[in-house]
């Protein structure tokens, strides 16, 4: 397994780039802010040939490059139905504080945009991505589970970081959405599962059980539907 990075633009999204090895297909993942030139430069490094883009949820910092890599390399994305619209009116989905500075901006959707289904396997470039639906950053966020051959790997978007998991406070978030996705589908993973996190340093589920005061918090919340 082959996974390039970089912090992409001004709120250092992590675009990763997953494949089977060197010059071979490959998948993009969040090509987010400037990232269309620092991508091209990284997959050339490698030999790389994109074959999709799949997206861990809609918001622009994870999203703005999609339409240009999705045109340049003639290829699909892919996002969880929860998160279409965000692409054509992102000032809607960002909150007061960032709208004006985004106000008027528009990103058309690609000219294919598959669904991406919880529980679904996605067969791409010798890579096999399994999504899990885990709202409560957005409505549509997913994380994408996949074998690194040494150990299991996350593709966990803004869902969890190290340290921390993502902000709820902006339009369609939900701690109470976040804290089950993160009891449902984060702490159940093996502790050697890797982490590769939408911004900041990867890390694994272990150290975040140990150390992660909001993995603590969901791992003490009551399942659904049986809280008092």
């Amino acid at each position: 397994m082959l996974i390039r990075s970089f912090p992409a633009g001004a709120f250092g999204t992590n675009c990763y780039a997953v494949a089977s090895g060197p010059r071979s297909e490959c998948v993009v993942v969040d090509p987010g802010m400037d990232a269309v030139e620092p991508l091209a430069r990284m997959l050339a490094e490698d030999g790389l040939k994109p074959v999709a883009v799949v997206l861990t949820h809609g918001h622009l910092d994870h999203t703005f490059s999609v339409l240009p890599v999705c045109e340049g390399y003639d290829i699909p994305a892919y996002l969880h139905p929860d998160d279409h619209g965000m692409l054509a009116d992102p000032a809607r989905w960002h909150g007061p504080a960032l709208a004006p500075l985004i106000s008027g901006v528009a990103l058309p959707d690609p000219s294919e945009v598959r669904p991406l289904d919880d529980g679904a396997v996605l067969s791409l470039a010798g890579v096999e991505l399994t999504v899990r639906h885990a709202p409560g950053h957005t409505q549509g966020s997913v994380v994408f589970s996949l074998d690194l051959g040494e150990a299991p790997g996350l593709l966990a978007g803004d869902v969890l970081f190290a340290g921390s998991v993502g902000r709820v406070d902006l339009p369609g978030g939900s701690w109470e959405a976040m804290l089950a996705s993160l009891r449902d589908v984060v702490l159940p993973l093996d502790d050697a599962t890797v982490v590769l996190p939408g911004h900041g340093p990867a890390t694994t589920i272990g150290r975040e059980r140990a150390t992660n005061p909001y993995l603590a918090e969901a791992g003490a919340a009551a399942p659904r539907g049986r809280g008092l």
